[in-house]
């Protein structure tokens, strides 16, 4: 398996959202498990308002079908009730993995 690449999102919720934010990324868990391409996905939590995604893929058809994928979407839905502002999800080499 040669894991090269990924995507980093990074998400600030609105004053009294973050809690609401993190149980929407608990629930993509089941999203991401339907996804064939997607090796490893993680969302996670920095603080009270900064939460993210990080995940990792095989080939650009896998991250492609991933950033037009249920997942972006489902994010899109609830981007105005639950984000401050708009997500920042940037492409990423994976250098070395264990």
């Amino acid at each position: 398996m040669a894991v090269d690449r990924g995507l980093l999102a990074t998400l600030k919720a609105k004053p009294g959202k973050g809690e609401e934010l993190g149980e929407f990324l608990r629930k993509g868990r089941e999203l991401a498990d339907q996804e064939d391409g997607t090796v490893t996905w993680y969302a996670f939590r920095l603080d009270d308002t900064t939460y993210g995604i990080f995940d990792t893929f095989e080939s650009e058809d896998a991250r492609q079908a991933h950033v037009n994928g249920q997942i972006p979407a489902a994010l899109q839905d609830v981007a105005s009730d639950l984000l401050a502002e708009d997500a920042v999800i940037s492409p990423i080499d994976v250098l070395a993995v264990k």
